[in-house]
C-alpha cells in the first residue's frame, strides 16, 4: 500500500479525534483532549510544525557524487537511520478501539526492529501496559526504549524490574508528562523531578538513560548533572502546556551547551526526511516522530509502519545528497537557513 491509502485507510477505523491527516501539523486534532491533540488551545502542537518549515535547506550539488549512508550508532546499537518512533500511550482513549497500547507496541516495536531503527514504547496507569511494551521489546531482542512516566519512586522501581528483563539499550523518562492530566494528585505523588531524584533514579538504571522533555539550556544542564546518557528536547508534542517555544526554537542553543557531553535528541512537529535533515543540522544526533506512527498502524499494521520510515528514510537520503552530505558527520549547520 502507498503512504495515502494506508492513511486512507485508517480514517475508516481511528476514531474521533485523529484525522489521519496526510501531513500531521496539530491543526485538525487542535485542542481536543482527550485525543492526539493538546490542553488549553494547542497553539504549542502546531508552532512546533511550523516552526520546522520556516527553517530551509541550502541545496548544493557542486560536489563529489557518492552514496549516501544515512546509519546511525548510538548507545553501542547501530540504526539504518537516525530517526526513531516515539512512545505513544492511552491508544483506546485517544484513537479508537482497533488497537490498545499491548497490540499497538506489538506491531510497532518489531516492525521498526526489522525496518531498521527502534521504536521507544509508552506507559499508563495500567501495569500491563508497561509488562506488554517490555515483553515486545524483549523479543525484539531488546530493539526499544522502554519510557516511563515520572512516577513516584517505589512505582519506578517496580517498571525498572521489568525493564532489566528486556535486554533494551536504553530507558527514557517523559518528564514533560508531569503536565498530563491524569498525573495530578495521584497518590503518592508523580510528576516533576529535582537534580537529586534525578540523579537517583538515573543510578537505579543499569542501561544509558534518557531524559525527554528538556525545552532550556538550565534543563539540559540539570539534566546532565544528574548523570543523563542523552535528553529529547521535547514539549510532550505540544500536548501539556500552551505558549511554549517550539523544538526547532531551542535545539540549538541546548545543543551547543551540551557540547557533546550528551546525546540529543529532539521530537516535536518533524514530519519529513528534509525535517530530520534540519534537526541533525541544528545539532541533534537523533530524531524522535510520534503521532504519524499511529495512523501507520491503524492503517496496514506492520506494512504501514516499514512504509511510512522508508518514506522519511528516502526524503532524508534525497535531502542530504542535494545538500552534499554523504553520512551524517558531514551535515553541518551552513546547510540550512
Amino acid at each position: 500500500m502507498t503512504y495515502q491509502e494506508i492513511l486512507e485507510n485508517a480514517k475508516t477505523c481511528i476514531g474521533a479525534y485523529c484525522k489521519a491527516c496526510t501531513t500531521c501539523s496539530g491543526k485538525a486534532c487542535g485542542n481536543k483532549i482527550p485525543g492526539p491533540g493538546a490542553k488549553g488551545v494547542g497553539d504549542t502542537a502546531i508552532r512546533n510544525y511550523e516552526k520546522w518549515q520556516e527553517i530551509r535547506v541550502q541545496m548544493d550539488t557542486l560536489c563529489e557524487n557518492k552514496a549516501v549512508d544515512t546509519s546511525l550508532e548510538l548507545f553501542g546499537k547501530n540504526f539504518k537511520y537516525p530517526f526513531f518512533a516515539g512512545p505513544v500511550g492511552a491508544l483506546n482513549l485517544h484513537y479508537g478501539e482497533k488497537y490498545n497500547d499491548v497490540s499497538y507496541n506489538e506491531v510497532l516495536v518489531s516492525a521498526c526492529a526489522q525496518a531498521g531503527i527502534a521504536a521507544f514504547t509508552g506507559d499508563g496507569t495500567d501495569p500491563a501496559v508497561m509488562e506488554a511494551a517490555t515483553r515486545a521489546i524483549g523479543n525484539a531482542d531488546g530493539t526499544g526504549i522502554p519510557t516511563v512516566k515520572p512516577w513516584n519512586l517505589d512505582t519506578i522501581k517496580e517498571k525498572f524490574s521489568l525493564v532489566e528483563e528486556t535486554g533494551c539499550f536504553a530507558v527514557a523518562m517523559d518528564v514533560d508528562a508531569a503536565g498530563l492530566p491524569f498525573l495530578k494528585n495521584m497518590t503518592p505523588p508523580a510528576g516533576s523531578k529535582s537534580v537529586e531524584e534525578l540523579k537517583e533514579i538515573v543510578q537505579m538504571c543499569k542501561v544509558p538513560f534518557i531524559v525527554k522533555g528538556v525545552m532550556t539550556v538550565k534543563g539540559a544542564l540539570k539534566a546532565k548533572e544528574a548523570g543523563a546518557a542523552a535528553i529529547v528536547v521535547s514539549n510532550h508534542g505540544g500536548r501539556v502546556l500552551d505558549q511554549c517555544p517550539a523544538t526547532a526554537e531551542v535545539l540549538e542553543e541546548i545543543a551547543k551547551a551540551v557540547d557533546g557531553s550528551m546525546k540529543i535528541l529532539v521530537d516535536g512537529g518533524i514530519r519529513s526526511g528534509v525535517d530530520v535533515f534540519k534537526a541533525l543540522a541544528l545539532g541533534a544526533d537523533g530524531i524522535l516522530i510520534c503521532r504519524p506512527f499511529v495512523p501507520m498502524v491503524f492503517g496496514a499494521g506492520a506494512e504501514g509502519v516499514t512504509t511510512y520510515i522508508e518514506k522519511i528514510g528516502a526524503e532524508l537520503k534525497d535531502t542530504m545528497a542535494m545538500c552534499g552530505a554523504g553520512r551524517l558527520g558531514e551535515i553541518t549547520r551552513d546547510m540550512v537557513r
